[in-house]
């Protein structure tokens, strides 16, 4: 689908299938973001207690403190992605067996029910 700009222009726009993926593709961007945002703000603070650095050794510990904090919430991210992933397969495999077990009991039910009713019927 398109969508026109102010100019006139179309250019693809979002379509309501992108909807919910696009939202959390922003929202996952913009908790990234405001998490190098942190993990800058936590290295000049770092740096800002040692002042007999020189400018350029404080721009190196900077960037250094930033990046390792930045690998750390990666690594922290993909094990919890890797957790949401084993957690959602269990759950389905319990719901698969949880609708088989219900099936079963309805099949059951209803072949009781009619067993029921034919021996009633047979009776009178």
């Amino acid at each position: 689908m398109s969508e026109r700009n102010t100019e006139g222009d179309t250019r693809p726009g979002p379509t309501r299938e992108d909807g919910p993926g696009l939202v959390n593709q922003v929202e996952g961007y913009l908790l990234w973001q405001a998490r190098v945002a942190e993990a800058e703000d936590r290295a000049r603070a770092f740096v800002a207690a040692l002042d007999w650095l020189t400018a350029t050794q404080r721009t190196e510990v900077e960037k250094r403190y930033t990046a390792d904090c930045l690998a750390r919430a990666r690594g922290d991210l993909e094990r919890i992605a890797r957790r949401i992933t084993g957690l959602r397969q269990e759950y389905e495999e319990r719901y698969r067996l949880l609708r088989a077990r219900c099936l079963a009991t309805s099949v059951a039910c209803t072949a009781l029910a009619l067993v029921a009713a034919v021996l009633l019927r047979c009776l009178t």
